[in-house]
């Protein structure tokens, strides 16, 4: 049963609390007690026991009470003793002083100050605000980071929303679990043809004929684990072939199904049986194929790329530069990205591709620049002419009027081979078609041609029968 204060101690009554007990009421009933007189000065001063952090304050004994606090907490002090010392009040609401000790140590605490049946004496009953200053810090401080982390929220996802918003390409952003849309682009409501809040949270699968939620997910996530293994399928709504391009990501714990949908712009759907097509030759073709970005970085490749080279699979060479499988590295590369960008494309550029494991198989290589909205990227086609004789044998008896064609065929030797072999299996033809020029000009004349061309007649002579131009007219 609860009572009044009035009623709490009766006046009449023996005391309910021996004074040997009341100190220790005192004590564990506030954080710090202090008896105080009207003059300011501290008679008694207990702490509880229970509160370590305020250490011993015996030292403020028949202190000034002035002396142990804070300037902004004076003028509270004078105003509660002038009220006591007027005899005006019984007894004040609490107040809050910030008291400070000898080492600058300041601690806040929130008093009750009450009469003592002493006309002289106060009963200064406090609690120490330090716990809750701490949790009102803290809660400022996880208010602050909410509002930061909202902020950075907002920031994000407003570049999400322009970015997707303003690619030309339809996205759909699917739950791999549920198989239902989170979101989609404008691009995409268009190709599907329907308003974005129309597509969000339905199920993707029901946006295209014939296709079963399940076993058009698991296809979907099947694809994804397989680098470039597009799903081809139709719109529902208008019969329209399309192309889903999918990659899988996880995000906070869920996975998340970014479905890019390829279309083709004619009405009687060639561009999509092209599109077909090149997939197609792209994964099956005999030529290697490799799509690298403007500085050669590979992005894409196919098997016959992957068998040339010794890789086991696409994501061994996915992201490495080019220059790492061609035998010169980085020279080959500097040449075939140059010569491309100038004028769009390289033809039967020779150069080996070095595989794996250290063994080296001789390729021809066409270049050609692709441009995208991104940036340049290049497309290579790689044939293998390790079959072929890497020195292209020039025929001993070329006539005189071939020089042109064979001046082609000696550049067209350069990098399939060190320049020392090249020179050493064309020095014959040079020296022949030498030898021919002189013995023309000089009409046939042997003493004459040798004299121009700096030799002996005799070493002319061995060289006129080398070459099979010695019973020859001018």
């Amino acid at each position: 049963m609860n009572t009044r204060e009035s009623d709490f101690w009766s006046n009449d009554a023996e005391p309910c609390v021996a004074p040997e007990h009341f100190n220790k009421v005192v004590a564990s009933a506030a954080d710090l007690a202090i008896v105080l007189d009207l003059d300011g000065t501290i008679q008694t001063i207990i702490t509880n026991p229970l509160n370590p952090d305020l250490g011993r304050l015996d030292h403020w004994h028949l202190r000034d009470i002035r002396e142990v606090v804070t300037e902004d907490s004076l003028s509270k002090v004078e105003r509660e003793l002038d009220a006591f010392r007027s005899g005006i009040v019984e007894s004040v609401g609490s107040i809050e002083i910030n008291h400070s000790d000898t080492s600058n140590w300041e601690f806040p605490i929130r008093y009750t100050i009450h009469r003592t049946g002493e006309e002289n004496l106060i009963l200064m009953l406090g609690r120490d605000l330090r716990p809750i200053a701490d949790l009102q810090q803290r809660l400022v401080k996880a208010q602050l980071a909410l509002e930061k982390d909202y902020e950075n929220h907002r920031k994000f996802e407003t570049r999400y929303r322009v970015l997707l918003d303003s690619a030309r390409d339809p996205f759909v952003l699917v739950n791999a679990t549920t198989g239902r849309i989170l979101d989609a682009n404008v691009a995409a409501s268009a190709c599907l043809g329907t308003d974005v809040d129309a597509l969000r949270g339905t199920n993707f699968a029901q946006e295209f004929e014939g296709s079963r939620s399940a076993q058009f997910l698991a296809g979907l996530i099947s694809d994804a684990d397989q680098d470039y293994k597009p799903t081809q399928t139709k719109l529902r709504r208008n019969g329209q072939l399309v192309i889903i391009d999918t990659t899988m990501f996880r995000a906070s714990g869920e996975k998340l199904l970014l479905c890019r949908l390829e279309t083709g712009l004619g009405a009687d759907g060639a561009d999509q049986d092209l599109a077909s097509l090149l997939s197609s030759l792209f994964r099956n073709g005999v030529d290697a194929v490799v799509f690298t970005d403007h500085v050669g970085t590979i992005r894409y490749a196919n098997e016959a790329f992957l068998s040339l080279c010794d890789i086991s699979q696409l994501s061994d060479a996915k992201g490495t530069s080019f220059a790492d499988h061609l035998a010169r590295g980085n020279v080959d590369l500097r040449v075939l990205l140059e010569n491309a960008s100038k004028v769009g494309f390289l033809a039967a550029y020779s150069t080996k591709l070095e595989s794996r494991h250290g063994t080296q198989v001789a390729v021809e290589v066409s270049t050609t620049i692709l441009p995208e909205r991104s940036g340049n990227a290049f497309a290579f086609v790689l044939r293998d002419s390790s079959r072929l004789d890497l020195l292209r044998e020039v025929q001993s008896d070329l006539p005189l009027s071939s020089a042109e064609g064979t001046s082609q065929n000696v550049i067209e030797l350069v990098g399939s081979a060190p320049l020392k072999d090249i020179v050493a299996a064309t020095t014959d033809v040079v020296e022949k078609m030498c030898i021919e020029t002189a013995v023309e000009l000089t009409g046939n004349n042997r003493v004459a041609a040798a004299e121009m061309l700096g030799l002996s007649r005799q070493s002319l002579y061995v060289k006129l029968r080398k070459f099979g131009l010695l019973n020859k007219e001018g």
